[in-house]
C-alpha cells in the first residue's frame, strides 16, 4: 500500500483528541498504550470495497477507514480499527437488518451494542450511509428517476439518518462522529455525448440537493461533516482536465474518472467505488472534518 497521507498525520491527530506527543514517540514508562476503537460503520465504501481484475466487488484494505486509521494511529497507537460496514446497505436495512449478518439483528444493533460495551473507549466513528436507499439521487440510472428521488426518497433516508445518529448519539454521548457526504458516479456519462451531459448536469442539481439534506442533519445532531462531494469537485463542470484516452472533461468528470472505477474498462468497469487515490481522498476529507471538531470544541 502507498504511504498513507503523509501531510495530515497532525489532522489526524487532532481528529482523535489532541496531541500530547509526537507521533510515535514512545509512551511514558514503555507502558501498553491504552486500547480504544475507531468504527466505520456504513455501506461499501466503509469497507474500502473495489472490483478486482475480473470486475467482482470485493472487501480490500485500502479504503477510508484503512487509509485514516493509519493516520490517527500515529498518535494513538492503541487505536484498533472495526469495519462493521456492509456492502449494499441502505439507510433501512442499517436499521433492521437483512443484508448482513449481525448480533442482534442489524448493524445498528451491533454498533449500539459495541458502543455500550466499550464506553469511553470509542473516541471516533465514521459513517457514510444513503446511497444505496431506493430512488437514491447518488445511484439514479435514469433522468426520469430523478424526480422520484428528489420527492420520495430524500425526506424518508434523512428521516432514517437522523435516528441512526440519535441512536450513535444515545449509546456514547461523547464519541465524536463525522459523517461523510457522496460524490456523484453519474458524471461520467457526460462522456456519452449531448444526452449524457444533460443528465450529468440534473444528476449533478439532484445530489447538491440531497448532500445539502444529508449536512443538514448531520449537523442538526451534532456530527461533522467529511465534504467527500466538495472534494470531488462535483459541482465544478469548467472544461480544464485533460485525461489520456479520455480527452478534455469537466474537472468534476474528470475527477470520477481518475478516482473511482467508474470510466474503467470492462471488467473492471464501469464501478461506482473509489480506487484508492479516491479512497484517500475521502480520508483526507475525514481528516479535515475532525480536525475542524477539534478547534471548535470548547476548552
Amino acid at each position: 500500500m502507498h504511504r498513507v497521507l503523509p501531510a495530515l498525520t497532525m489532522a489526524g491527530c487532532l481528529a482523535v483528541a489532541g496531541c500530547s506527543a509526537a507521533p510515535g514517540s514512545p509512551h511514558p514508562h514503555h507502558a501498553r498504550p491504552p486500547v480504544s476503537y475507531y468504527p466505520s460503520l456504513g455501506d461499501s465504501l466503509a469497507q474500502g470495497v473495489q472490483p478486482n481484475a475480473s470486475g467482482a466487488s470485493v472487501r480490500t484494505q485500502q479504503g477510508y477507514a484503512n487509509q485514516l486509521f493509519a493516520a490517527l494511529r500515529s498518535s494513538r497507537p492503541g487505536l484498533r480499527l472495526v469495519k462493521p460496514g456492509c456492502p449494499g446497505e441502505t439507510t433501512a436495512t442499517m436499521m433492521k437488518g437483512g443484508i448482513c449478518t449481525y448480533p442482534g439483528g442489524s448493524q445498528l444493533a451491533a454498533a449500539v451494542r459495541f458502543l455500550h460495551a466499550h464506553l469511553a473507549r470509542v473516541p471516533l466513528i465514521t459513517i457514510d450511509i444513503g446511497a444505496n436507499d431506493p430512488n437514491s439521487c447518488i445511484t439514479q440510472p435514469s433522468a426520469a428517476k430523478l424526480l422520484t428521488c428528489v420527492g420520495k426518497f430524500v425526506p424518508q433516508a434523512s428521516a432514517n439518518i437522523g435516528k441512526i445518529l440519535m441512536r450513535l448519539r444515545q449509546a456514547d454521548p461523547k464519541a465524536r462522529i463525522i459523517a461523510m457526504n457522496y460524490y456523484l458516479p453519474a458524471l461520467a456519462q457526460w462522456r456519452q455525448g449531448p444526452a449524457g451531459r444533460a443528465f450529468a448536469r440534473l444528476s449533478e442539481l439532484a445530489a447538491t440537493g440531497y448532500n445539502a439534506v444529508l449536512t443538514r442533519v448531520y449537523k442538526e445532531h451534532g456530527v461533522g461533516v467529511a465534504d467527500v462531494f466538495g472534494a470531488f469537485h462535483t459541482s465544478d463542470f469548467s472544461p480544464q482536465v485533460t485525461l489520456r484516452g479520455l480527452g478534455r472533461l469537466p474537472r468534476n468528470v474528470a475527477a470520477i474518472c481518475q478516482w473511482t472505477w467508474e470510466c474503467a474498462a470492462p471488467p473492471r468497469g464501469p464501478d461506482e467505488h473509489a480506487n484508492q487515490v479516491g479512497y484517500q481522498v475521502m480520508a483526507r476529507a475525514f481528516l479535515l472534518a475532525g480536525a475542524r471538531q477539534a478547534a471548535a470544541r470548547p476548552g
